[in-house]
């Protein structure tokens, strides 16, 4: 656990594990590093994991104005300055995967490998309307309003009833923790801030080795949007979850977790054949 200062607000972050190629993970919008608690010991057996809470997140200062994406790029930047490596593999999911994209695009020499999972190379014009709907939600400072409009949909609805009592206990830690203010507020900028993002006629500049991971079940971000990812990332493989929604990581971790860490321990040059 370690904090640095980010123009001027404490960015909180952690590494877990000693050795093996240095996997940075990025969050989306409503996670947090406390996320991930589940996969630490298989994600840091063999390689050094770096979880990291942007702005906005978790453990780290939250903002009062709004912003856009390039302050959570910049911050992603400024951790990997402080880690004692010339290069990092980088996993981002839906927002992370986003940051991910951009930082990629901006500092190809910083990257190895890139995963990217159930994100897009940009916000759609349908995507923007389910964030204001959020965003509308959140105004109006109900906790449990804003959980039954924001996550019943990151599930496949097979997950949802097979999994019914683990979404009553996300239900009941959500609901308390979407009832704070500072964090409705925090959302809110969060949400906002991916309201202009679009970087398809940029994905043709990364150039490391990318998985882009889709989930067959994913109607917040549908495969539609990976497949333009995959399609405008020339060194890129793809690769569908089926089954699962948008929160592929909870619904097939094991899926998640082999791919994810099968790809970035891969050698440099990857399996000539």
């Amino acid at each position: 656990m370690a904090e640095f200062v980010f123009e001027g607000k404490k960015v909180y972050y952690e590494i877990h594990g000693e050795k093996g190629e240095p996997l940075v993970v990025l969050n989306g919008i409503m996670m947090s590093t406390l996320s991930w608690k589940p996969f630490i010991k298989d994600f840091s057996k063999n390689n050094v994991l770096i979880l990291v809470d942007f702005l906005d997140q978790g453990r780290s200062d939250r903002m009062t104005e709004s912003y856009d994406h390039s302050i959570q790029v910049r911050l992603v930047d400024a951790l990997v300055d402080v880690l004692p490596y010339d290069k990092v593999n980088v996993m981002g999911i839906s927002y992370g995967g986003e940051i991910a994209v951009q930082y990629a695009v901006e500092h190809p020499d910083k990257v190895r490998r890139l995963v990217l999972a159930n994100t897009a190379g940009r916000t759609s014009s349908w995507l923007r309307k389910i964030g204001d709907g959020w965003n509308e939600v959140a105004k109006h400072k109900d906790g449990f309003a804003y959980y039954l409009t924001t996550i019943p949909v990151i599930y496949s609805t097979e997950f949802f009833e097979k999994r019914a009592d683990w979404m009553d206990g996300r239900e009941k830690t959500l609901k308390a923790y979407f009832s704070r203010e500072d964090v409705l507020e925090a959302l809110i900028r969060l949400t906002d801030s991916s309201r202009d993002y679009d970087y398809v006629d940029r994905l043709h500049e990364i150039t490391c080795p990318t998985l882009v991971i889709s989930a067959s079940e994913d109607v917040l971000v549908p495969p539609t949007e990976q497949i333009i990812l995959h399609q405008h990332i020339k060194n890129s493989s793809y690769v569908t979850i089926n089954g699962s929604g948008h929160a592929s990581m909870y619904e097939s971790p094991s899926a998640y977790a082999a791919l994810t860490l099968g790809f970035i321990n891969l050698d440099d040059d990857g399996i000539n054949v």
